[in-house]
């Protein structure tokens, strides 16, 4: 159908430039509208402005394009190939899996666990953390409790949205848990994309040596989206929420799962507008 549409607008473009004009003007007046709908949608749409405009002046086409996508993500029952968070966020690794499931990760992908069986909590840390001395990784250890602690929380609030403090205000990030793996995506993704969204940060607790009292942390980002300050404040923040003891930002969690209704992310972002980026 799609297709059908783009091959009749190319010949009916070519046979009149009096019907050019008026489809033009049409599109152009559709676009408004949708704009205005994301603009209404998500208030950090603004910080893109400069982008869009870009766009639609280089290429209307592909704008107008871009546009329907993301007015209507879902066309004919079937998920579209491209939409306009590609500009927002051009990164396409992350793609829906047939089986609908994240594999497990393991911490033998990385290295041989052998190496560890020998070495006592401490001894492990250390290694951990000297081997991603030099990557560009986020690296760190839990306690065992640390960890039970997280996941006793998570089972209760498996999503959640943390703002991201960055030059412009802040950018809310939605966090999901899911098996040992924490999934960061920028909500202006996720609403565009809903599970197909791309992720910015990945946070992957390895329990292989769960039994010497250390659980392993590693969390890939995307440098695209991210820098590293951005994303190990991401990561701050995750523990704030899931690990300190904290009323308020334990009410926060409540709410946002037991009563999203009643959430106001103005009440989030009071939490931590202390937090800066170093």
């Amino acid at each position: 159908m799609a297709c059908a549409r783009k091959l009749f607008l190319r010949v009916f473009l070519n046979n009149s430039l009096s019907v050019n004009r008026t489809i033009t003007m049409s599109a152009a007046r559709r676009a408004e509208e949708a704009i205005d709908k994301l603009k209404e949608s998500n208030p950090y749409y603004f910080k893109y402005a400069g982008k869009i405009a870009k766009l639609q002046q280089t290429s209307a086409e592909e704008f107008l394009d871009r546009v329907e996508r993301v007015v209507n993500p879902i066309k004919d029952g079937q998920s579209q190939a491209r939409s306009y968070s590609e500009l927002l966020n051009p990164k396409q690794k992350l793609q829906a899996q047939e089986t609908g499931e994240l594999p497990h990760k393991k911490l033998s992908d990385i290295m041989k666990l052998e190496l560890l069986a020998d070495k006592s909590a401490d001894e492990i840390s250390q290694i951990w953390l000297e081997y991603h001395k030099t990557k560009e990784v986020l690296a760190a250890t839990l306690s065992t409790s640390q960890y039970e602690s997280l996941m006793a929380r998570a089972k209760e609030h498996p999503v959640f949205l943390i703002p991201l403090p960055r030059s412009e205000g802040f950018e809310f990030v939605m966090l999901q848990f899911a098996a040992n793996t924490v999934h960061f995506t920028p909500l202006l993704a996720y609403q565009v994309h809903h599970e197909n969204a791309p992720e910015c940060l990945t946070l992957v607790h390895y329990t292989e040596v769960e039994d010497k009292g250390v659980v392993l942390m590693r969390g890939e980002y995307d440098t695209k989206v991210l820098t590293a300050q951005e994303a190990q404040c991401l990561a701050n923040e995750l523990q704030m929420f899931y690990l300190k003891p904290d009323e308020g930002k334990l009410s926060l969690l409540e709410t946002f799962t037991r009563k999203p209704d009643e959430f106001k992310h103005m009440d989030l972002i009071k939490e931590v507008e202390n937090i800066q980026l170093v």
